[in-house]
C-alpha cells in the first residue's frame, strides 16, 4: 500500500518515467505472447518457435535496463533523514522500489494481454477485433500457465534486478566512516576499460572468423538478412558487452582529456563532472553505442534494397532503441540531480551561468566525438563480414 501511495504521489516527470517502463513492459509482453501464438499455430515448427523466443531476449534485457534506471531515479524511494525512525530504512526503501517496479511492469503486461486477446478476437467491442486471428492461433485455446509465465517474466526480472542494484551495502569491517569536514577524495578510474576493449576485440574476431567458416549452420535473423552463422551473432553479443563494459572507462578518460594541457575553468569543471559521472552515465552510453552500431550495420547491409521488416520485428527494434535512449536520458537526469548541490554552491559563489552552460556543452561535445566515432568504427567492422 505504501508503494502504491508513493507511486501515485509522484511528480509528472516521475510518472512519465514509470509510464515508459509500463509501455516497454507492454511491448515486450506482447512480443512474448505473439511467440506463444506462433508456437500454438505451428506445433510442427518447434525450432522456429524457439528462435522467435530467443530474439525476445534483447527487448527483455532493454526493458529491464530501463526499469532499473527508473528505479534508481525514483525520488519516492530515496533515503531521507527521519525515515529510519518510522521504519523506512534502506532495506525497506529497496523493497518499496522493487514493488513499484513490479507494479509498473505488471500493468504493462496486463495491457499486452488485453491487446493480444483483442487481436485474437477473444475480446470484442473495439476496432480491429480479431485482426490477427491467423497469426495468433485464434482457433486454439490459450494455455493459461504458459501465458501467465510469459507475462510474469518481465515484472519478476525487473523487480529482482532493481532490488539487486539498489540493495544497501554494509561497510566493511574496520573501515572508518568519512568525516564530512574532510575534502572529498578523487574519484578512482573505472576498472572495466581493459576488459571491455578485450571483449570488443574478441567479438569482432569471432564474428570475422565465423563469417568465413564454410558449412556452418545459419541462424535466421529478422529483417530479411537471411541466415547468418551462430558465431556471428555470438561475436555481436561479445561486442555489445564490451561496449557496455568499456563505457564508464571511456567517459572517465574523456573527462581526463578535457582537463589536460592547461585547462580553463570551463574545461576543468567539465572534466571533473565527467569523471564524477563516469559510472552513472558511462554504461548507458556504451549500450546506446552498441545499439546504434547494430542499427548502422543493418542499414549498411540494407543499402540498395528494401528491408523485409515485419510488424513484430519493427516493434522489437523500436523497443530496443527506445529503451536504450530512455535509459540514457534517465541516467543523465539522475546525474543532474546528483550534482544539484554542487551547482547551487557554484552559483552562490558567483559563478556565471554561462560557465555552467559552456561546461555542459564541452561535456556533450567530448562524449559525442568519442562515442560517435567508436559507433561508426564498430559498425563498419561488424558489417564487413556480413557484406555479400
Amino acid at each position: 500500500m505504501l508503494a502504491l501511495r508513493l507511486a501515485r504521489g509522484g511528480q509528472p516527470v516521475v510518472q512519465l518515467r514509470r509510464f515508459l517502463v509500463a509501455a516497454a513492459s507492454a511491448g515486450t509482453g506482447f512480443l512474448l505472447l505473439c511467440t506463444l501464438g506462433y508456437a500454438m499455430g505451428h506445433p510442427e515448427a518447434s525450432t522456429g518457435s524457439v528462435l522467435r523466443l530467443a530474439w525476445c531476449v534483447v527487448p527483455i534485457a532493454a526493458t529491464i535496463h530501463l526499469a532499473v534506471a527508473v528505479a534508481r531515479t525514483d525520488p519516492g524511494t530515496r533515503p531521507r533523514p527521519g525515515l529510519s525512525a518510522v521504519g523506512l530504512g534502506p532495506a525497506r526503501l529497496t523493497l518499496i522500489s522493487a514493488i513499484s517496479t513490479a507494479v509498473a511492469c505488471t500493468l504493462g503486461s496486463m495491457l499486452a494481454l488485453l491487446v493480444f486477446l483483442h487481436l485474437r478476437g477473444d475480446l470484442s467491442g473495439l476496432p480491429f477485433d480479431g485482426a490477427a486471428r491467423g497469426l495468433l492461433a485464434a482457433d486454439r485455446p490459450l494455455p493459461l500457465p504458459a501465458t501467465l509465465t510469459l507475462l510474469a517474466l518481465v515484472p519478476l526480472a525487473a523487480s529482482g534486478a532493481s532490488a539487486l542494484v539498489l540493495r544497501p551495502r554494509a561497510a566493511k569491517a574496520g573501515e572508518p566512516q568519512p568525516d564530512p569536514r574532510d575534502p572529498a577524495a578523487p574519484v578512482p578510474a573505472p576498472t572495466g576499460l581493459p576488459w571491455g576493449v578485450a571483449l570488443l576485440a574478441m567479438g569482432l574476431a569471432v564474428e570475422t572468423y565465423a563469417s568465413r567458416a564454410h558449412g556452418t549452420a545459419g541462424f535466421p535473423m529478422p529483417g530479411g538478412l537471411g541466415g547468418s552463422p551462430a558465431g556471428v551473432l555470438a561475436g555481436w553479443t561479445l561486442t555489445a558487452l564490451g561496449l557496455a563494459l568499456a563505457g564508464p572507462g571511456l567517459t572517465y578518460q574523456c573527462g581526463r582529456a578535457l582537463q589536460s594541457v592547461r585547462p580553463g575553468a570551463a574545461r576543468l569543471l567539465a572534466g571533473r563532472v565527467l569523471q564524477e559521472e563516469a559510472r552513472r552515465i558511462g554504461r548507458p552510453l556504451g549500450v546506446v553505442c552498441a545499439v546504434a552500431s547494430g542499427a548502422y550495420a543493418g542499414l549498411t547491409l540494407w543499402s540498395g534494397r528494401q528491408p523485409d521488416l515485419g510488424p513484430l520485428s519493427a516493434l522489437g527494434a523500436v523497443l530496443v532503441m527506445g529503451c536504450t535512449v530512455a535509459t540514457l536520458l534517465t541516467a543523465a537526469i539522475e546525474a543532474k540531480h546528483a550534482r544539484s548541490d554542487t551547482t547551487a554552491a557554484l552559483l552562490r559563489l558567483g559563478a556565471p551561468t554561462s560557465l555552467l552552460r559552456g561546461a555542459a556543452g564541452l561535456r556533450a561535445a567530448a562524449l559525442l566525438a568519442v562515442f560517435g566515432l567508436l559507433t561508426w568504427a564498430v559498425a563498419e567492422l561488424a558489417a564487413l563480414p556480413l557484406a555479400p
